[in-house]
């Protein structure tokens, strides 16, 4: 595998673009991709919060930081690298991408980058996509529709839809489902990762109380999303192999 950046963004706040990157970073480990994460939410981050063995806060605008990430790609243990960004932040991150080189030296092959890009339920989001498709012309891009919030979105214009799409070609779609609102109130709460919640574990790793029917529906809801990346061929798109179902 190539050292391959997975940039999780929205250019509007609300979206879940943070769940994304948790469920992400669950189903990266379960076949076993050693993966680090930034929270890009400085100077206090909530993906620290539920995974802070592997998370680093940091200001992607900020040159040392930049380096922290990119510097370090060929050097780290790790094979992925999750950028959680701030929200409003995706466009202004893709340029400094590209100003650093980094958009170039994917493209040609030095490293895998991969863009999921959370949608809002406006109208709005078209021009979203627009801006960032000048960027994603050689990476692997995913629109997200994300209804952990309850969101319902928009059926667009498909003359409209068109339009905007022609410019990503080869942009796939990922669903994330909703999930029972007492069922992520409590991970909320117990401050842990989706794994260790179904597992029945505290970020200690011991053994935790939670609810075996809260826990059934976060298992539920995480086989559905580890579905969809599958279907949309995640681990080809970096290089990896699905790890062998116990």
């Amino acid at each position: 595998m190539k050292p391959t950046v997975i940039l999780v963004g929205a250019d509007k706040g609300g979206v879940g673009k943070t769940t994304v990157s948790r469920v992400l970073l669950d189903y990266l480990a379960q076949n076993n991709i050693v993966t680090r994460a930034f929270d890009t939410e400085s100077p206090r981050g909530t993906l620290k919060r539920f995974h802070p063995g592997v998370t680093e806060i940091v200001d992607v605008n900020h040159t040392p930081d930049q380096m922290k990430i990119i510097d370090t790609l060929n050097t780290v243990g790790a094979t992925v690298s999750v950028i959680d960004v701030r929200a409003g932040q995706l466009g202004a991150t893709m340029r400094a991408l590209r100003d650093i080189g980094f958009l170039e030296a994917a493209q040609a092959g030095q490293f895998t980058f991969v863009v999921f890009h959370i949608l809002g339920p406006s109208i709005s989001s078209l021009d979203e996509i627009a801006e960032i498709a000048p960027f994603v012309s050689d990476a692997n891009y995913f629109l997200v529709k994300n209804y952990i919030n309850d969101t319902t979105f928009f059926e667009w214009d498909p003359r409209t839809y068109a339009s905007y799409f022609r410019k990503i070609k080869h942009a796939g779609d990922v669903t994330i489902p909703k999930l029972n609102e007492m069922a992520y109130e409590q991970v909320e709460l117990a401050g842990v990762p989706f794994s260790a919640f179904i597992n029945n574990q505290t970020a200690e790793g011991d053994a935790a109380k939670y609810s075996f029917v809260l826990r059934g529906y976060v298992r539920t809801w995480f086989r559905n999303i580890a579905a969809e990346f599958d279907r949309v061929g995640l681990l080809a798109a970096i290089g990896a192999k699905a790890a062998k179902k116990p």
